[in-house]
This record gives C-alpha cells, structure tokens and sequence, in this order.
C-alpha cells in the first residue's frame, strides 16, 4: 500500500488523545511523542518555527507518521513511557527500564495487607493502577484504612499461628486502625468483606465510599473540627476527579496479541497490538482488499497469519473479537468483560480511526475510489438494485402560506450537482398545501425530463414522511416512472427512512455515510428552497411598497434602492435627498406616500 504523503496524513489525522510515532525514510523510529489531541500537537511539528535546532532537524527527517488513539491523557502518558522504553528513539530522552509508576496492590495472603509498589510480581496478588500522581496513590490509601480498619504488619497470620498465641496486638490495634486479627479479635469473613469493598473502589466504583466520607466531613464539621473537615473535603475533590485505572497497562495481560477487525463493502482493516509483560509496545493496522466478498473471519484469520509472521510474534494467546481458526497451537480467547474487552475496544478504535482516515485520504487522492465505495455502500445500506450515481431531492418552503416554492437538489458520485439544481414555483395549488405541491413539483420535472430525453435518476428522495412520499408516487405513476426510479421518503424528527407501500420505517445507523449523504441532500435543498423563498419575499415586499406609489416605476425604484439600500430608509429620507436623486416631481410622490 502506498504511504500517503505527510500533508495527507496531517489531515487526516483525528482531533483524539493518543501517542504519535515519527519514522525516519529508512522506517526507523525516530521519536514517540503524547498528545491531548493528536491532530492539534503533530501539526504543530509543521507549522510553527522551531527555536530548538535538534527540534528542527527531527520535523526535516520525519517520512512517516504513525499513531495509536487512546481514551485519556492518562493513558497516553502511559504507552507513551511504554513505547519509549521499548523503541528508545534518537530524539526522546532516555528511559530506564526500572523507571516506573506506582500500583496499589492487595497482598495474595490471609487477611491481605493493602499497599502501594513499583515492582509488580506474578504472584505477588492483585494490581491496580498504574497511576501517574502520587497524590492519587495516597490519598485513595488514605481514603480506604480510614474507612476500612486494615493490618500493616507482615505478619505471617496462618490459622495455627494466631490459635497459637504467637502474636500480640500492636499500636495500631489501641489506635483503632486494626481490628487485631493476629490475636483473632477479627474473623477472616469479616475483613474479606472489608477487602471486597476496597476492590471495587480500586476499580472506580466509590459510589458508597464517598457518601460515608461525606458524612464523616459533615459530622467533624458539626463537632467544630474545621481543620479536619477541610482535609476530608480535599481528599474527597481529589477522589472525583480521579480516572480509576488505566486501560493500556495491566499485569494480568501479559505476552498477548490482541486483533479486531472493521470491514466495508471492498476493505477490511485489521488493528494488532502487541502486549508484553503488561504492556503495549507495538500497534499495526494492516488494509486487505477483497476479492470474493470474504467473511470478517476469512480476513482476520488470513490478517493474524500474515502480521504474526512479519513481526515475529511467539505469542500463545490471542485476544480477538469472535471465534477464529488458528490451529491448536495457539490460545483463542474472545473476551467479553473487564481489563480483555477494554484492550479489544481500544484495538477496534484503532482500526475504526485507521479506516476513517483511509477515507479521508482516498477523497483527496482517489476520488474514484472513494466514490465508488461510496456508492456501493449506499446501495447495500438502503437496498437499492443499483448504485444511486444520480439522486436527486425534493423539498417544499412556505411561510405562513406565502410565496409557495419548492427545490430539487442533484448529486452525482455521491457530490453536489449545483448546475443541476432547480427552483420550482408552485402553479397549480392554492394556500399551503405540501402533499399536493410535492406532487406538482415531481410531476413537472420527470415529465420535463422524459420530454426532453435527458437521464433519469437512480434515487429521489423526498424531504417528508408517507404523505409526501405518497403525493411523489401518484405523479411517477403517471409518467410510468414507479418501476424504473427508486424513491424514499425521510422524516425530519426521527431520520426515519420511508419505502412505498412499507409501513415500517428503516433507521440507519447516525453515524452511517449513507445517512450522512442523505442528510446533506436534505439540508441542501432546504437551504437551496429557503433561499429562492426569501427572494420571492424581498421582491413582494418590493411590489407591496415602492412600486405601488403612483407615478414611480421600476427604474425608480431600482435607483432609489441603490442609493438608499432598503425601502425603510427611502421611507425615512427627506424631500431634499429625494429631490437631488431623483428629481423635484417624482421626489414629492414617494416623500408624500409615506408622510400624508
């Protein structure tokens, strides 16, 4: 596939968090870089005048540009670490692989101890995190041994020991922070109900927690204790704005490939990312074209063969999003909740902005192409028998009953038409009847085209629900069009899509391409109707006022608007000023009209 031009790129970008990535002509990285909005922060590599030379010397060596889109700034601060330790980039700063950031974890023991650690072990229990604030860390400590009385000893309390004696209780115990279970003051059920709650505020559900330290800062601040209510209360901002975990980094996930897959009617593109000790270091979006309409599973089976073997993958585990097969040497797991379907989300948001941005490219560089998948896309989506390469839409605009006129708006290739476009005024209804106007207005122009044996569209679509849509068929069905033009109608409210003679409605997905062109379709012809509206208006009110004082015809009234730019200061001007443009006799009927 060839690689889009930097340009190109820079504006296909999405306006996303994530991490970028800029590789040299030999497709070497060269720097890793994280951003709040990925478009914004690459293109200011290219736009603004660097001061810094090494800066100036990166921007000139730039080839390419890789990105991965992530959900936070949290989280793109974290790959970002990841993808630097991994890479080390000519012009990042360095990273040690011991440099790391701190987890809270839940002992794996009896009456587990809760702590906060940079080293992660294996077996070393239950990690949460990581998180990028040492203040979040200890606060949530904070938060959770004042809620829930925990054991900081190292005790090794196994059942035997403690009906031994063998421990006695420490301050902590006199101090009310420990329930003194080493002396089995405490039952190990109870404190694994405490453990249970602590899990769920590690895993962002503080819900309850937070309505208890709420009331334990209303009761100090009823007992007069201020102070002590001002650190709760800080704690407790601390505590709501805080992001629970991070979705890129978790030590459970370890040595992993992850795949997901979005396709159309002629691509498929499939997102790998690749996970090692709890980390992603690597993210790859590779397009397939089709050849024999293949199946999601054909091509994400063919994909994961292919992208294992170019980056060398030993991987035992893969995470993908339906059931796939791959031999028996490799583990299949599609995961449906928790830390596994967050991954295979973020991969699937990759391969969806990868195929948006595919589009993007493709309408600047391959407008046949990107028109051609357009269409088809729209003949699937709205089960047409051919490709809508000519649609044309009708609305109707009246205000009030005045003025009735109606538009019809063309696009060919899924663009507008503008040369195409017709005004229509209504001739043969009276007062503000649309079912009726949309029947004339259809009429007229098939009739016209047929007459003048100019092609018919593939699609019309009518900007209205059944009634206009019924009031359309009854005049194709005159000109013996019903068979050989597809017609919709699409209400306002709802984006309801109307077929004939179907009483259920058909609903696109909102975010669908073919409801997108559809809707642009709607709205051209309601602002193309408005606009010869308007101007049927403005030369009424003219008709209405100037033109009807006796004696002034319609030179005068042009030279008297193009001096006085409206009527409403013609109607304010004084004899003199009228006299001098347009002279004494005329001056005197118009100033007198609108001051007897």
């Amino acid at each position: 596939m060839e690689v889009p031009t930097l340009e190109i790129q820079l504006k296909t970008l999405p306006n996303q968090p994530g991490v970028y990535q800029y590789f040299d002509k030999e497709g070497t990285i060269i720097y890793v870089g994280k951003a709040k909005n990925l478009k914004k922060r690459v293109s200011s590599y290219f736009t603004k005048t660097h001061d810094f030379g090494k800066t100036r010397v990166l921007v000139k060596k730039i080839a390419k540009i890789k990105h991965i889109v992530v959900e936070t700034e949290t989280d793109a601060l974290l790959l970002e670490n990841n993808l630097i330790k991994k890479h080390q980039p000519r012009y990042n700063v360095m990273l040690k692989d011991d440099k790391s950031y701190p987890w809270i974890c839940i002992k794996n023991e009896r009456f587990p101890r809760v702590f906060s650690t940079r080293r992660v072990f294996k077996n070393g229990g239950e990690y949460f995190g990581p998180y990028t604030s040492g203040k979040t860390v200890h606060t949530l400590l904070d938060l959770i041994k004042g809620l829930y009385p925990l054991r900081t000893c190292n005790y090794d309390l196994t059942e035997a020991k403690i009906n031994a004696g063998k421990y006695k209780v420490c301050l902590e115990y006199h101090l009310g922070n420990c329930k003194g279970a080493c002396e089995d003051k405490e039952t190990e059920e109870a404190y694994n109900e405490n453990i249970k709650a602590i899990r769920q505020i590690l895993k962002g559900n503080f819900k309850d927690s937070l309505h208890q330290f709420k009331k334990q800062m209303k009761r100090c601040a009823q007992d007069m204790l201020f102070e002590e209510a001002q650190k709760i209360k800080e704690k407790i901002e601390v505590l709501e704005n805080y992001q629970a975990r991070s979705t890129i980094v978790n030590p459970k996930i370890s040595n992993v490939d992850v795949f997901s897959i979005m396709s159309d009617e002629t691509y498929g593109y499939v997102n790998f990312l690749q996970l090692s000790y709890g980390s992603i270091i690597r993210s790859h979006t590779l397009e397939i074209k089709k050849k024999l309409d293949e199946t999601d599973k054909e091509l994400l089976e063919l994909a994961i063969t292919e992208i294992r073997q170019r980056f060398h993958s030993n991987s035992k585990e893969i995470y993908v999003p339906f059931k796939v097969d791959l031999g028996d040497n490799i583990k299949v797991t599609i995961p449906k909740l928790g830390d596994k379907k967050h991954i295979l989300d973020l991969s699937l948001r990759n391969a969806k902005y990868y195929r948006m941005e595919r589009f993007k490219q493709d309408k600047i560089v391959d407008p046949d192409r990107h028109a051609n998948r357009i269409m088809a896309q729209m003949k699937a989506d709205l089960r047409l028998s051919e490709e809508p390469r000519h649609i044309e839409c009708f609305d109707n605009s009246n205000i009030q009953g005045t003025n009735p006129v109606a538009a019809c708006v063309v696009f060919k290739n899924g663009k507008p038409s503008k040369k195409d476009y017709r005004h229509f005024n209504i001739k043969t209804v009276e007062g503000p009847d649309d079912f009726a106007s949309m029947e004339e207005v259809v009429l007229r122009r098939y009739k016209r085209l047929l007459d003048e044996d100019q092609p018919l569209p593939q699609l019309i679509i009518i900007d209205g629900g059944k009634g206009q849509l019924s009031s359309a068929l009854k005049s194709l069905d005159l000109l013996g069009l019903r068979s050989k033009i597809a017609i919709i109608g699409i209400a306002k409210r709802l984006e309801e899509l109307y077929y004939p003679n179907d009483p259920i409605p058909l609903y696109l997905d909102k975010k669908s391409e073919t409801l997108k062109i559809i809707q642009q379709l709607r709205n051209e012809a309601h602002r193309f109707g408005i606009e010869h509206h308007r101007n049927k208006r403005s030369k009424s009110a003219l008709n209405t006022e100037l033109e009807t004082i006796p004696g002034i015809g319609e030179k005068t009234v042009v030279e008297l608007l193009k001096h006085f730019k409206s009527a409403k200061r013609v109607a304010n001007a004084k004899l003199d000023e009228l006299e001098v443009l347009i002279g004494n006799s005329r001056a005197e009927k118009v100033y007198n009209f609108y001051h007897e």
